[in-house]
């Protein structure tokens, strides 16, 4: 769920699946997504009624009455909209299958951000993508189809071009059922490889305990994301990369995090063994301090000597984009520079590189903080312009 700040991503989200996803105190002061905010909601189809009021995601249908069915649960991940929160939003791209872009039709379109999440989603390789125009409510019909035709005109030439287009009113959960519709058609699950090694991209971490917990009632830390391939079951042995950094003898280094399995939550649900799609919680052996404030978020989780190396370097193959994109005023995109820090996004890891060689391709970058990436990961790269962060162009590791 993406788009610019305050057009009703998480108002949206709240329609579909009952959850507010703004639980941080400073989001709900402020009004606004911080940090990723994950929800799921169960798609369901009327036996009875015609299409498209037959879809919904209420167990008995509002117009005849009838048990609904199940089609399936979808994960939403709930994307900070404001530009200095570019990157998070990048993190909850990686993992994701497919984009609904809200755009509200109070606000003439595109706004800054509306233009640099859509590039966002072509830079990580999302091309399913539903647009909804939200807040139909407040403007006239006249408005809302000038506004359309704005749309119309936005995505031209881009991945969205041929987007079904849907007018909604999140608040007063108008055409949700149509919306549903255009989800189940545009955005379909994807078949996943699951007879190779497991490999889960964390994008959230914290501690599940209570303050005043019984030390024999503490429970172990837990990482939330997605599994991108393979299986987990409860009581497999883990290994999280980078993991974490010791310091010996004046230095410090990186080691891996070895834990395992507690408990797997899917779809709501304690399972035992969890595939490929939608989000999950896992829980695990570590101590609670270890994943806190989602200090484990953009980390890699597998199988002990499976997951791919770790990083202190990049040499990426890159293309920059012609404009700068997210701020008001567009500027020319100018060439990356030897000394350059830049912030790169891998998967769901987020980490600041300085630019140690550069071609007119590739560029070498040694990183802040290491990551796990595997050779063909995409990378979004950013530069800091006017005290933001700004998507300047994209790549793959090499």
């Amino acid at each position: 769920m993406v788009g610019h700040v305050d057009h009703g991503k998480t108002t949206l989200v709240n329609a579909l699946s009952g959850e507010w996803t703004d639980r941080h105190s400073e989001e709900i002061r402020r009004g606004i997504s911080i940090r990723l905010g994950y929800a799921d909601a169960t798609f369901r189809r009327c036996p009875v009624c015609k299409e498209p009021e037959c879809y919904t995601v209420e167990e008995v249908c509002k117009h005849c009455g009838s048990k609904t069915e199940e089609l399936r649960t979808v994960s939403f991940v709930d994307s900070p909209g404001h530009e200095a929160l570019m990157a998070t939003m990048l993190s909850g791209a990686a993992i994701m299958d497919g984009a609904v872009l809200l755009i509200a039709a109070t606000e003439p379109c595109p706004q800054p951000q509306t233009k640099e999440h859509l590039m966002a989603l072509s830079i990580v390789g999302i091309e399913k993508v539903v647009i909804v125009q939200n807040k139909i409510d407040l403007v006239s019909r006249k408005e809302a189809i000038e506004h359309y035709l704005q749309i119309k005109e936005f995505i031209r030439g881009t991945i969205a071009e041929k987007a079904p287009i849907i007018p909604i009113s999140a608040q007063q959960s108008v055409n949700l059922d149509v919306l549903i519709q255009s989800i189940e058609q545009t955005i379909p699950t994807p078949s996943r490889p699951s007879n190779e090694p497991p490999l889960m991209y964390i994008a959230r971490s914290f501690d599940v305990n209570k303050p005043g917990t019984p030390i024999e009632d503490i429970k172990g830390g837990v990482i939330g994301g997605s599994l991108i391939q393979g299986k987990l079951r409860v009581g497999d042995k883990l290994e999280i990369r980078p993991g974490r950094m010791v310091t010996s003898g004046g230095r410090e280094r990186w080691v891996p995090i070895e834990t395992e399995i507690t408990s797997i939550m899917a779809g709501g649900e304690l399972v035992e063994e969890v595939t490929p799609g939608g989000l999950i919680g896992v829980g695990t052996k570590l101590d609670p301090s270890m994943t806190i404030e989602d200090s484990l978020a953009g980390q890699c989780v597998g199988l002990k000597g499976t997951l791919p190396p770790t990083r202190d370097e990049l040499v990426i193959r890159f293309h920059l984009l012609e404009r700068v994109v997210g701020v008001a005023k567009e500027v020319e995109t100018t060439a990356i520079k030897v000394g350059e820090s830049l912030m790169l996004s891998v998967g769901t890891a987020i980490t600041m590189g300085e630019v140690k060689k550069v071609t007119r391709e590739t560029m070498k970058v040694e990183l802040s903080r290491p990551i796990c990436a595997k050779t063909g990961a995409r990378v979004a790269i950013a530069r800091k312009i006017s005290a933001r962060w700004h998507l300047i162009g994209a790549g793959t590791v090499e």
